[in-house]
């Protein structure tokens, strides 16, 4: 059986044409046209993925975003006619894990629905090292847990990969191309932000001070490194 995928989306046309793909594709989906119903919808049914609109009628995309984050950890795909780079920033620095601008082409949305999927799937895994601790943070690919501390961290999917990547790469510095297209699993663009946004909020869940972080460190020029 498939994810069930939540389509959180006020037009009707969009949000029919969404559905249709994914059913095409077998996934089950759920609508909602508002926040509220949206948050009624995750109450009752086990979600996979959400795709969010960000203009909705009662509330913002991105608040919604928060809320949902201080709860699940299931991938969020956010979609909007906005493209300023601030917009897109917000929305990952709010806990969505991509971003998709209007128009778009639904066999887009297709794929990278089925990434983000994979990539939750994927956690259970063998890898060559299964956990890593060191300096109080512990990490561990198998169970997807994350340890600061001896207190658990509410980690996205994606803020776990890129924690990972660094961790198995402990002492090496990671350029943010590297990490994106080890991560995303496509071409990194020079105007991307999209790592600098997911590695500020993992630093905020780990509690790093912006000018002295403890684990996440960053070589000016090149890319990021993880030690203590």
């Amino acid at each position: 059986m498939q994810e069930m995928i939540l389509v959180i989306e006020d037009e009707p046309e969009i949000a029919d044409l969404l559905a249709l793909y994914l059913e095409n594709a077998g996934y089950p989906v759920r609508r909602a046209e508002t926040a509220a119903q949206a948050l009624a919808v995750l109450e009752r049914e086990h979600i996979g993925l959400v795709l969010l609109d960000i203009m909705l009628p009662d509330t913002d995309g991105f608040t919604l975003c928060r809320k949902i984050r201080e709860r699940w950890l299931f991938p969020v795909i956010m979609l909007t006619a906005r493209t300023a780079d601030t917009d897109k920033i917000t929305g990952l620095t709010v806990g969505a894990d991509d971003y998709i601008t209007k128009p778009f082409n639904p066999l887009e949305v297709l794929a990278r629905v089925r990434t983000q999927l994979r990539r939750c799937s994927s956690y259970n895994t063998g890898c060559q090292r299964a956990a890593y601790e060191e300096g109080g943070l512990y990490i561990c690919r198998e169970t997807h847990r994350c340890e600061l501390f001896g207190k658990a961290l509410a980690l996205t999917p994606i803020e776990f990969s890129i924690l990972w990547y660094l961790c198995e790469r402990h002492g090496q510095v990671v350029s943010s191309e590297e990490l994106f297209e080890a991560v995303w699993g496509e071409k990194f663009l020079d105007s991307n932000n999209t790592v600098m946004a997911h590695i500020a909020r993992l630093r905020e869940k780990m509690g790093e001070q912006p000018r002295k972080p403890k684990f996440i460190k960053t070589v000016w020029g090149v890319g990021y490194t993880i030690g203590t």
